[in-house]
């Protein structure tokens, strides 16, 4: 099942009595249901992909990102930003439906300001987004943490970014040792974060 099958699923839970029974068996037999989303698990895919690791098509980002909010495990095809220092892009971005997306902020490695806070995850859970990595800072740690979405961020830190917009939108970035193209497929869990240059299935 691709993690947008499993996104159908749940959010027709929400309106259907039937399917609300069917959720809950899932809930009870597959721990990544509770996000409210299906994934893969990532060691799987590596497992099952082995081929697809060696030529490059299945890249395994470096083990640098913390775990926030509450989808432990998240998937979707990929929306990229390259900011720095500066949030203006990724509140429009956010501000967008993400019918399961995950978008991608590569702000540079920046460790002196946070790109993302609670108001912007709460936004993105409200818009439908999958989740969000960002190759940076976030702030409000708690309030991130009670959002429903997945949130990957290399530190947390209590500054603000800027507010004069400037970065660039739906281009490649360089983010935790590859290059992430937008369109390609983002799986992450508590082991750590993959990208293919398109949906898989196990």
């Amino acid at each position: 099942m691709s993690s947008l099958d499993g996104y159908v699923l749940c959010s027709q839970s929400q309106k259907n009595p039937k399917t609300n029974i069917i959720h809950s068996i899932l809930l009870n037999f597959h721990p990544y249901f509770s996000s409210g989303m299906a994934s893969i698990a990532t060691a799987e895919i590596c497992d099952t992909n082995a081929t697809h690791v060696g030529n490059g098509d299945l890249r395994v980002l470096h083990p640098d990102f913390n775990i926030y909010g509450q989808s432990r495990a998240f998937s979707g095809p990929i929306v990229t930003l390259k900011v720095f220092e500066d949030n203006v892009l990724v509140r429009e971005a956010l501000e967008a439906e993400g019918e399961g997306r995950v978008l991608v902020i590569d702000g540079g490695g920046s460790k002196r300001c946070a790109l993302l806070g609670g108001n912007l995850g709460q936004l993105a859970h409200s818009k439908g987004w999958s989740g969000i990595v960002v190759n940076g800072c976030i702030r409000d740690v708690d309030e991130i943490n009670e959002c429903g979405i997945g949130v990957r961020a290399l530190a947390s830190h209590p500054l603000k970014s800027n507010k004069k917009g400037n970065g660039e939108k739906h281009v490649p970035v360089y983010v935790g040792g590859t290059l992430i193209r937008e369109g390609e497929w983002l799986y992450a869990d508590n082991d750590g974060i993959l990208v293919s240059k398109f949906e898989l299935s196990i």
